[in-house]
């Protein structure tokens, strides 16, 4: 059964309609992405399905409960993991950890969970001492303190440099091998792209598409590019009869926009392999998965203007 099923969710602050009638569906084991600007709904959905903010309407299961009034059953399947969050600094990680797993009825030991997050040789280390990157670890060891059956990750790598965020991206596919249900929220196409199962992407309160990260928004149909330098005594002229596939040149470089892409790749590179042409910076590539996302949300209003 779906760990998270959504029907006509609604939420209203006086006349803003934050939430506007969503339905989204969460499978047990995947990992979940929710996509949109902010001001866009994400932080409300969220708190709903955690049982932290009340709905205006519709319907929410979560692991079988009503978020509104499941209570202590709920929350000790559940793991959160904020954007920030504030742990005792003076103490050690094992401290630390030891102390959440005392929240819960079943925790998982302590040299598991610092295992699962890659951290045994900090345990001794105080917080205080960790670098972000290890602090974010120390967060989702945290997280994961109850054995919960289903986790919220909030921009789990947000300010993180490109190094920190792949190692986290390690730990969350760690995740999935522990057979747990992951919901997260980015701003970072790239981390939705590697980790997500599926995504959705909410535009000021509406759903406005979703499915796996290499389909949504028609992004497995759409037109591919190719991409390419010619050298500066072979002129544009000199290239073979595309069709109509649309072709943009510009100071040498070439833009050819087709839906045949092996074909035509086909065609170029016969053409100058048969002339002894090299063609520089030569790439094949569809719109990336942010291309889409911004497509979709395009029209969002400035985040001013909403208030959740």
């Amino acid at each position: 059964m779906p760990a998270i099923t959504v029907k006509g969710l609604r939420k209203s602050y006086g006349s803003l309609e934050a939430v506007a009638g969503v339905d989204l569906e969460v499978h047990e084991g995947e990992v979940f992405a929710l996509l949109g600007p902010n001001g866009a709904g994400k932080t409300t959905i969220v708190e709903i399905l955690e049982g932290y903010r009340e709905r205006s309407g519709g319907d929410v299961s979560v692991l079988g409960f009503d978020p509104a009034t499941g209570g202590t059953a709920l929350r000790e399947q559940l793991g959160i993991v904020l954007q920030e969050c504030g742990v005792q600094k003076e103490l050690t990680v094992a401290e630390v950890v030891e102390m959440y797993r005392g929240y819960y009825p079943r925790p998982r030991p302590v040299g598991e969970l610092l295992e699962v997050v890659g951290l045994e040789e900090k345990k001794d280390a105080r917080v205080k001492v960790l670098s972000s990157g290890q602090r974010r670890r120390l967060d989702l060891a945290l997280g994961l303190a109850g054995d919960p059956d289903l986790l919220f990750l909030d921009e789990p790598t947000t300010g993180f440099d490109p190094s920190a965020r792949r190692n986290s991206w390690k730990v969350i596919q760690t995740l999935c091998d522990l057979g747990k249900t992951v919901f997260l929220t980015t701003h970072y196409m790239d981390e939705a792209q590697a980790l997500a199962d599926r995504v959705a992407v909410i535009v000021s309160g509406r759903i406005v598409a979703s499915g796996p990260p290499e389909s949504i928004g028609g992004r497995h149909d759409a037109a591919a590019q190719i991409r390419f330098r010619l050298p500066p005594a072979v002129s544009v002229g000199e290239l073979p009869d595309f069709h109509e596939e649309g072709v943009v040149a510009d100071d040498g470089r070439v833009v050819v926009t087709t839906r045949r892409p092996t074909i035509v790749l086909h065609e170029l590179t016969g053409w100058a392999l048969a002339r002894g042409v090299d063609l520089d910076g030569l790439s094949v590539s569809q719109p990336s998965l942010e291309d889409i996302y911004l497509q979709l949300t395009a029209e969002q209003p400035e985040p001013s203007e909403v208030h959740e």
